[in-house]
C-alpha cells in the first residue's frame, strides 16, 4: 500500500511554493505559530484551526478537511444530494451562455433563500480507502455535489478532459494516475489554482499551465454556489438557464446527459 504524505507535509510544500513561512501562515490566521509549526512537524490539525487556515490560504474550508483527512461537518456538506442532476444540467448550459448570462445566472443562485436541510449528505464511498491525491481531487468534486457522471458530464463540457463516468472512481481509488493534465482540469473546476493544486498532492506539472478560460472559472463558481440549493432549486434554475440565451430546446436535466467515453 503506497504511503501518502501528512497534511503537514503537504501543507509545507505549498508554503514553499508560495515562499511562506510557519510565522506567515499563522499571521494570517490569527493563531499561534506553534499551533502552525506542530501541523507542519506532523500533528494532526484540529476542526478549529482549519476553519481558520482555510480563507488564510485562500481555500474553501471543505477542501482542508478533505487534505487532512478528517470529517467534513455536516454545515459544509452541499445541502440536498437530490439536487445533483440539476446542477450537472445548469453548469453544462452555463458553459454555452456568454459571460453576462453566466455572471446572471451566478447572481440568481446565490438570491434564492436557503432552505433547511432535511437529510445528510453522504458522498458515494471511494474504494480502496487508502487515500491519495486521485481521491482527494475526486472526494472535493463529490462535496460540489457532482455524482461520478456529474463529473464526466462537467468535465466534458468545460476542460478538455473526456472520460467515462466510472473513470473517476477509478481515479478516486488510486487504480489511474492523477496526471498533470488531469490536475489541471480538476483544479479549474475546484477554483483551486493548478499549481497550489500540485504543490499539495505532490503531481510534478512540467511547465506552467495556462490560466482557466473563463467558463470554466465561472462554472467553477457556479458549483461552488450551488451548493446551498435544495431540489426544488436546482431544477428551477436548471429549467430557467436556457432562458437567457433565448434557447427553447431546454436545459441538460436528469435525463439530458452527454455520452461519455474513455
Amino acid at each position: 500500500m503506497t504511503e501518502h504524505p501528512g497534511f503537514g507535509a503537504m501543507l509545507a510544500r505549498l508554503l514553499d511554493h508560495r515562499g511562506l513561512g510557519g510565522q506567515d501562515l499563522a499571521d494570517r490566521a490569527g493563531v499561534g505559530e506553534g499551533e502552525v509549526r506542530a501541523v507542519l512537524a506532523g500533528d494532526g490539525p484540529g476542526a478549529e484551526l482549519l476553519r481558520r487556515l482555510a480563507p488564510a490560504l485562500g481555500f474553501h474550508t471543505v477542501d482542508l478537511f478533505i487534505l487532512a483527512r478528517r470529517a467534513v461537518p455536516d454545515d459544509m456538506a452541499p445541502l440536498d444530494a437530490t439536487a445533483a442532476p440539476w446542477v450537472k444540467g445548469t453548469v453544462t448550459t452555463a458553459v454555452r451562455l456568454p459571460a453576462a448570462e453566466r455572471r446572471e445566472l451566478l447572481r440568481l443562485v446565490r438570491s434564492l433563500p436557503k432552505e433547511e436541510r432535511r437529510s445528510r449528505f453522504t458522498p458515494r464511498p471511494i474504494m480502496p480507502l487508502a487515500g491519495g491525491p486521485g481521491a482527494w481531487v475526486v472526494r472535493m468534486l463529490q462535496y460540489r455535489n457532482l455524482t461520478w457522471t456529474g463529473m464526466a458530464t462537467t468535465l466534458a463540457f468545460t476542460t478538455p478532459t473526456y472520460l467515462s463516468a466510472a473513470t473517476y472512481g477509478v481515479i478516486g481509488s488510486g487504480r489511474k494516475e492523477l496526471t498533470p493534465r488531469l490536475l489541471t482540469d480538476f483544479a479549474a473546476l475546484l477554483g483551486i489554482d493548478a499549481r497550489d493544486l500540485a504543490a499539495l498532492t505532490g503531481v510534478v506539472l512540467r511547465e506552467v499551465p495556462p490560466p482557466p478560460p473563463p467558463p470554466a472559472v465561472d462554472v467553477a463558481a457556479l458549483l461552488w454556489a450551488a451548493r446551498r440549493l435544495s431540489a426544488a432549486q436546482a431544477r428551477h434554475i436548471c429549467e430557467l438557464a436556457p432562458s437567457l440565451r433565448g434557447d427553447s430546446r431546454g436545459a441538460h436535466g436528469p435525463s439530458g446527459q452527454r455520452h461519455d467515453q474513455d
